[in-house]
């Protein structure tokens, strides 16, 4: 079934894939001669330029995102080799308490300020997760519980990316002002603020390949923790319906059929799914740190990494467009940059807390 999945992904998907990898090519190429801006930056800003002038084309859409997507995950995938329990050691149990308490206190920031600007509960709940979980993916996750319609749910999917493609050039410069591009503190910064994967290991990129590791293992983190805010968003909407039921009949209303089915529906109703990406990770992980691999798998598997990577990102900047910032309008990305300030303000504070 997964393999025909894929297949069916791939349909339509050769112009846009060959795009994102011959950018990538042409990024590696130039980093050469601007080693200071590194490929993954310069995939991503060529990406964003090519992608609204002259690669603006409805055909790469199917192969730009297939590119985003499944190349990551490949990469992510072979990073589990990359790691081993030392690293871990690294983050430990104080970088899981930083992970849990960064993202409860973005869901309820984001919330909060949702109201502030005047939004609706269900568009401040997605902007909710996908800031604190996984961008689009957890906006993906979270619409159908919380019943958000296809309009909020487009606009948050939006704002996300734009802020988190900020974040992600903005954060290695913030990391080597602020930490001397420290790996456990600087990972601990982009791996538990920046919004989607790919932004994350763009963003570590532009450090050193130790931030890289770390903050992927960061973000899986809190990848993995989108079942409890599923969870957590199931239940709220429950409770939702249930006050709503009881408030009609203490009014004196018959009990409502569309009320009482989104009363009755539960988090157990949902199925949460760890994503494979995840489980392929944890499974070369495993291997490397208890079985042990040869050092020339290691190498191969690093330059194959790489090489998703950098394509990748190079498909996300196409995939940026300059007219969704002025489509969403001012509110909106106001919104949508103060979400991501308090995200590095309450980041920077808690890693004072936890790593010194």
């Amino acid at each position: 079934m997964k393999l025909n999945a894929i297949n069916k992904e791939l349909d339509g998907a050769l112009p846009g894939l060959a795009a994102s990898i011959l950018i990538s090519v042409v990024s590696q190429w130039v980093a050469r001669f601007l080693p200071t801006l590194g490929a993954a930056l310069i995939a991503i800003l060529l990406g964003m330029l090519l992608g609204n002038t002259l690669l603006d084309r409805p055909e790469l859409g199917q192969g730009t995102k297939f590119s985003e997507k499944r190349l990551l995950e490949y990469a992510i995938v072979l990073n589990g080799l990359i790691l081993d329990f030392q690293v871990l050691k690294s983050a430990g149990l104080k970088g899981f308490v930083f992970i849990i308490l960064q993202m409860a206190l973005t869901i309820f920031v984001t919330y909060r300020l949702g109201k502030v600007f005047g939004f609706g509960k269900r568009f401040a709940l997605l902007m909710g997760a996908g800031n604190a979980v996984c961008g689009s993916s957890a906006i993906g996750t979270v619409a159908p519980i919380v019943q958000a319609d296809n309009k909020d749910k487009g606009i948050s999917i939006t704002i996300v990316n734009l802020s988190g493609t900020s974040l992600m050039i903005l954060l290695p410069i913030l990391g080597a002002v602020l930490y001397g591009n420290d790996t456990l503190r600087t990972s601990a910064l982009i791996g538990g603020t920046v919004q989607s994967i790919g932004q994350v290991v763009a963003s570590a990129k532009l450090v050193n390949d130790e931030v890289v590791t770390l903050a992927t293992v960061f973000k899986l983190m809190r990848v993995l923790l989108i079942i409890g805010v599923a969870v957590l968003y199931g239940r709220m909407n429950m409770n939702e319906g249930e006050a709503l039921f009881t408030r009609k009949k203490r009014a004196g209303y018959a009990a409502d059929p569309v009320i009482g089915a989104e009363a009755s529906a539960s988090p157990a109703a949902v199925s949460y799914g760890v994503p494979w990406f995840l489980t392929g990770f944890v499974v070369f992980f495993l291997i490397r740190s208890f079985i042990g691999v040869p050092d020339s798998v290691l190498v191969a598997s690093k330059a194959l990494s790489t090489q998703f990577e950098v394509a990748a990102l190079a498909a996300i900047g196409m995939r940026v467009k300059f007219a969704d910032i002025i489509k969403e309008g001012p509110k909106a990305m106001l919104y949508g940059l103060t979400v991501g300030a308090a995200q590095v303000v309450m980041a920077i504070a808690l890693i004072r807390v936890f790593f010194g």
